[in-house]
């Protein structure tokens, strides 16, 4: 497998671009979140927990970007797909609202760290809550808002916990979050300069790609320059799929890219 570290198809959301959904009121409010200085002032703040006092990895502005990119690039190929979404359309909602409640969800997901890293997306449920009734109020009416909130918090709730996921958009978002770890940037916590599995794997990983799957809507490419690269699709991006709803529509590829022969594992398909 061979990825243009510059391509950004399937991992970075273009307004610009066709989708398979409607999208004008998605673009529209991610025109209001990028101005919004409340929510901004917490993707600063809550990078402080887990960063600089428990010296874990980024849960910041970086990592909501990562996520909410990969979030709607999945969505876009599971729509394309012909994957049915539940979680607007339980409420009668129209179709253009999927893409706002995870595009809400993985903006808001990690907003908790502000009051601690452990349990952190209890604690964004009420902070999140907050922003939503004011954030809502310019696209929704109060009945339609209620809506909307309570599939953002669920989809906040199931990103990281033992709660499974209720709806496929709650769905994208906890499988979304496992694709920020290209680099480094594991969603398994490890400390910096520590020598554990965490660690040397979380350096394993050079890229993370999304593009249409030949049997299933959704092909998941990773290429990993060492062996330890599984421990992180293993443990992170396999557990995260697991229980989201889109394990059928799904399919996990990763391949050892070293050239010098020392390849214990060559692929691995999930």
């Amino acid at each position: 497998m061979s990825v243009d570290s510059d391509d950004t198809s399937g991992r970075i959301y273009d307004p610009e671009a066709d989708h398979a959904f409607p999208d004008e009121r998605l673009n529209a409010v991610l025109d209001i979140i990028t101005a919004d200085e409340e929510i901004q002032a917490y993707l600063e703040a809550q990078n402080i927990n887990p960063v600089a006092r428990k010296q874990y990895n980024d849960h910041g502005a970086k990592h909501i970007g990562i996520v909410r990119n990969r979030a709607l690039c999945l969505y876009d190929l599971l729509k394309q797909g012909g994957v049915e979404f539940n979680g607007a359309a339980d409420h009668g909602l129209d179709e253009a609202d999927e893409a706002v409640i995870i595009a809400l969800a993985t903006t808001l997901h990690d907003i908790g760290h502000v009051v601690h890293r452990d349990s952190h997306p209890y604690y964004s449920i009420p902070l999140a809550a907050d922003i939503l009734d004011d954030l809502l109020d310019e696209f929704y009416d109060v009945r339609q808002a209620v809506q909307i909130k309570g599939e953002v918090l669920h989809a906040i709730l199931c990103h990281h916990t033992e709660e499974n996921p209720l709806t496929l958009e709650a769905g994208v978002v906890r499988v979304a979050d496992a694709l920020d770890m290209e680099r480094g940037r594991s969603r398994i916590p490890y400390k910096r300069g520590g020598r554990g599995i965490d660690t040397v794997s979380s350096q394993a990983i050079e890229t993370v790609t999304l593009s249409p799957g030949d049997d299933y809507p959704v092909l998941v490419e990773i290429a990993m320059n060492n062996a330890a690269g599984v421990y992180q699709v293993d443990n992170l991006l396999k557990a995260k799929l697991k229980h989201s709803g889109l394990e059928e529509h799904v399919r996990i590829v990763a391949l050892n890219t070293r050239e010098d022969g020392n390849q214990i594992v060559e692929r691995i398909e999930l």
